[in-house]
């Protein structure tokens, strides 16, 4: 998989876009691994709704083509007990068509090799929710067509909403729920489905985040006296951290702006350390307001970034 011929240089291109390991960090007694299963591109205006290209631009630098590039982070979370995965990136299960209109790399496999960590170590895998470029991973197509869970010894979590919406194949949203990326998984048994917030282990928990979906869950990391979270498509990168830069994906923006407030509201005075879901090089950093009142990303510090 490491193999594969890179796609065209994108002008957002930086001297370490194509690093597997995209950052390193601890949380108290967590250490945390961010890895990618490659960048994938997807069109600006999709991505911003209603913010004018003029505006969103200075943020996301789009190609010939108006794609912007978009990072697919995962999270590792080690305690020296346990190893927990946070979302499992776009997979190998994409038809010919979409993988070539996203320009899916399929990477994942190769990023925990580079990192050290062995699938079949993995306890614990959390997906916020079920569209494809968060659970692809969960499972593996092999060359004669199977699938098997990627994670073979892990317990699955996921919300029982997504489920339900991904069986229901609605014209709004039916593209983004490959049932091959847990159906396997309900079937063997493997998958637990949650109806709300929940401890999953010690220090980590999921939390409802509306708007994106309907049953979007963040997680929630504590240890230490510190908090993390990995807050999803509720703000999937450091350029979406204005109230109203909602995405033209969002099922429900009205509901993704309120529930931005009440993430804020927390995350700004508290200082949670924030993971960004499809934030390539920025996947991770405290949250402030500037001189102006409005939330900006402040990096983390420089021994802990990858």
């Amino acid at each position: 998989m490491t193999s594969e011929t890179p796609l065209p240089n994108h002008p957002a291109e930086a001297p370490d876009t194509h690093n597997l390991i995209r950052g390193r960090t601890t949380l108290g007694d967590f250490e945390i691994v961010v890895l990618t299963d490659g960048y994938f591109l997807l069109d600006g205006g999709a991505m911003f709704g209603v913010v004018p290209k003029p505006l969103w631009q200075a943020r996301a630098t789009p190609d010939d083509q108006n794609r912007i590039l978009m990072g697919t982070n995962t999270l590792v979370v080690r305690d020296g007990k346990h190893t927990v995965v946070i979302e499992t990136g776009i997979g190998n299960k994409l038809n010919p068509k979409m993988r070539s209109i996203y320009g899916a790399r399929q990477l994942l496999p190769s990023a925990f090799a580079a990192a050290a960590i062995r699938l079949e170590d993995v306890d614990v895998v959390i997906n916020s929710h079920l569209h494809f470029d968060h659970c692809g991973w969960n499972t593996t197509r092999a060359a004669d067509g199977s699938l098997a869970p990627t994670f073979p010894n892990a317990r699955y979590y996921a919300h029982r909403g997504e489920v339900e919406c991904g069986r229901l194949q609605r014209e709004r949203d039916a593209v983004s729920y490959i049932a091959e990326n847990y159906e396997p998984l309900l079937a063997a048994g493997q998958m637990t489905l949650l109806d709300g917030p929940q401890s999953i282990l010690p220090g980590i928990s999921v939390d409802l985040y509306p708007g994106h979906t309907a049953q979007m869950m963040a997680v929630l990391l504590d240890s230490g006296g510190r908090r993390a979270c990995y807050i999803s498509d509720l703000i999937p990168s450091s350029a979406h951290l204005d109230l109203t830069w909602v995405m033209g994906y969002d099922l429900d923006p009205l509901t993704v702006i309120e529930q931005r407030k009440r993430f804020y509201a927390r995350a700004i005075p508290e200082q949670w350390l924030v993971f960004f879901t499809h934030d390539h090089h920025a996947p991770f950093g405290h949250i402030a307001l500037n001189e102006r009142g409005k939330p900006v990303l402040r990096s983390p510090d420089a021994e802990n970034a990858g």
